[in-house]
């Protein structure tokens, strides 16, 4: 039974969200737990039932009749409460990484779900970690939406969660949302944003002007400087609830330059 609840909020022709109580430096205001139905539909598919909050799942539960529940990428801000989700709703929960399945088969690159009335096709999008991947709604509004995970914010930058991301996973990554064109950017973290095939490009400019900023470091540190040194230089303007992920960045970009120049 679908309630009317003003903290779910329409986020486009054929999503909603509700924010997890999540707040910090890396999941900013909180996780967008999306829930996807068809305009009529009894049913919906949640993404990413967040933390361990009896309160928001239960009101995501009674959203309207949770028949999937589907997997943006393995941190714990968007899985933690997948087992308890299912246990509530009776739904599979289906990741790409088989250790955040319940009783769900693991999702496969461009496999097309159906779902609450709902096209979902299933997209890899590796970078920020491994087993990162969006969802593209192609029917959502006139250009089609994307639930785009960590992998496009909805404010800030993204951050690989190096070894596991990679730099030249994320830059094909980039590369494939592109292609979608002008679609809605549905994040997992921040607001919604227009236009999709342009914050991809966005985000691209920002990494290789990163990228030369760390070359420029590198001619004054030495060429095998250690990530936290180059940070020091890159970074130096961030805070240190947020320092690690810059270090991480900045990880990710030193393998990815040294591999290519070997």
């Amino acid at each position: 039974m679908t309630t009317d609840n003003p903290r779910i909020l329409r986020s486009s022709e054929l999503t909603r969200f509700r924010l997890a109580p999540n707040p910090g430096p890396m999941s900013l205001a909180g996780t967008n737990s999306y829930l996807i139905a068809a305009p009529g539909a009894a049913a919906t598919v949640v993404v990413d039932p967040g933390p361990l909050d009896e309160e928001h799942l239960q009101e995501l539960a009674q959203a309207g009749a949770v028949e999937l529940i589907l997997i943006t990428h393995r941190h714990a801000d968007h899985t933690a409460a997948a087992a308890r989700f299912a246990e509530i709703t009776g739904a599979p929960v289906r990741a790409a990484d088989p250790a955040h399945c319940h009783a769900g088969s693991p999702l496969r690159d461009g496999e097309v779900l159906q779902g609450a009335g709902v096209e979902i096709r299933v997209l890899a999008t590796p970078g920020h970690t491994s087993d990162s991947v969006s969802f593209h709604l192609p029917d959502d509004g006139p250009t089609g939406s994307v639930l785009t995970g960590d992998t496009i914010l909805g404010q800030g930058t993204t951050v690989l969660d190096y070894p596991d991301g990679t730099l030249g996973d994320y830059l094909d990554s980039l590369d494939r949302l592109e292609r979608l064109g002008p679609a809605t950017v549905l994040p997992a973290h921040g607001p919604v944003l227009p236009a999709l095939d342009t914050v991809a490009r966005a985000y691209r400019d920002h990494r290789q002007e990163r990228l030369a900023q760390i070359r420029a470091a590198l001619e004054l540190l030495g060429r095998d400087a250690a990530p936290e040194a180059v940070a020091d230089v890159v970074y130096a303007d961030v805070g240190p609830a947020v320092r690690r992920a810059a270090e991480l960045s900045v990880a990710a970009q030193l393998d990815y330059l040294r591999s290519r120049s070997r």
